[in-house]
């Protein structure tokens, strides 16, 4: 079966731990270039564990998912996703400052009616996610396929969570 244990240190394991280490390593990239200090970081416990004992955490993650294929390609994809659109907006977190893009990031916010923001996040949370469903539903539920469509649902409703949080902690400073 395709998801059985790998045994580890054969090749198969260290092509899922290869996959793995660059798909978590991309998204460290990305976050740092968006925000060196973690000021902007959505994720609390990636917070709290700041960079060092993050790279530890992700390291025993790539190497303990590592044994199982379709795990693998699901963190690996949800990672690269994740890493990916964090890119989209770095540049601009990086040359005007954390504390600016944030000031910036929460007036723009206010500027919009919550109904507008919430229809734009869901519209393209649930987009993203269809795409990882006809791939989830398309394959035989064991195959490489429907690793790939569960790691970009699991994408969408992280992209969902935390911007749902972000607003939930605008919202709750008075912000909007």
């Amino acid at each position: 079966m395709i998801d059985d244990p790998l045994p580890f240190a054969s090749r198969p394991y260290l092509w899922m731990f290869g996959l793995l280490f660059f798909a978590r390593s991309m998204d460290f990239l990305s976050t740092w270039i968006a925000t060196p200090t973690l000021a902007l970081e959505g994720n609390p416990l990636a917070k709290k564990l700041g960079w060092r004992l993050g790279m530890l955490v992700n390291l025993a993650v790539c190497f303990t998912f590592a044994f199982w294929h379709l795990t693998a390609i699901i963190i690996a994809t949800t990672g690269l996703l994740v890493a990916a659109h964090n890119f989209r907006l770095a540049w601009l977190m990086r040359s005007m400052g954390e504390e600016n893009y944030r000031s910036w990031h929460i007036e723009q916010v206010r500027q919009t009616r919550p109904a507008l923001y919430l229809f734009c996040l869901f519209g393209q949370t649930a987009l993203t996610a269809a795409v990882g469903a006809v791939l989830l539903l398309s394959s035989r539920f064991d195959s490489i396929a429907f690793a790939v469509g569960l790691g970009i649902i699991a994408f969408a409703a992280v992209v969902l969570f935390y911007t749902l949080l972000g607003v939930w902690r605008i919202r709750r400073r008075g912000f909007w």
